[in-house]
């Protein structure tokens, strides 16, 4: 097939990214590198210092900060050379987490041109910070949304809840167009 011939890429609906997510799942851990220099982990992977310092983070991305979720902050690590961003977002399918993809992007991208190493984390590092790392991979890496999954998926099993994985398809058929007009 020529490549004028190929079909055009098209997101893919919910029902099939959980296909997707579900498909060949085996064990992970707590923590692991999904993209060079850039974890996903879980809550208590956030709290061990001393792992965080072993595996050379130095920027963190809680996105499930504040009191009622896991509550780090930016005072938790004062005694570190971490620098940290949060995210204050209940793991729900009716909470808009796309509001927050391209700032974490942001702090995501700064970081790694830094030359720092950046944990993303939730409460299992599943939904929530899986949402963001895709998203990143999408908005800085121009990734689509399955080349983002089965990019991370290699690594971690991952599962955003549906309303996030249907915040993540609105992301990519705005990046697809957007890419499409430059």
């Amino acid at each position: 097939m020529k490549p004028e011939e190929e079909p055009e890429y098209q997101t893919p609906p919910t029902c099939d990214l959980f296909s997707l997510l579900l498909k060949n799942r085996r064990p992970t851990g707590a923590v692991n590198e999904v993209w060079p220099d850039l974890y996903i982990g879980d809550a208590v992977t956030a709290q061990n210092k001393s792992l965080l310092l072993s595996l050379g983070i130095t920027h963190v991305v809680n996105a499930a900060h504040g009191p009622e979720h896991i509550d780090t902050g930016p005072c938790f690590y004062e005694d570190t050379i971490i620098q940290y961003h949060g995210v204050e977002a209940p793991d729900s399918r009716d909470f808009d987490l796309s509001p927050f993809f391209s700032e974490t992007a942001d702090f995501i991208q700064r970081a790694l041109s830094q030359k720092g190493k950046v944990l993303v984390h939730c409460a299992r590092g599943i939904s929530r910070s899986a949402a963001l790392v895709l998203a990143f991979l999408m908005i800085k890496k121009r990734l689509t949304l399955v080349e983002a999954v089965e990019t991370v998926r290699r690594h971690r099993n991952i599962l955003p809840n549906v309303g996030f994985l249907s915040q993540l398809c609105h992301l990519d058929c705005s990046l697809a167009l957007r890419r499409k007009t430059t």
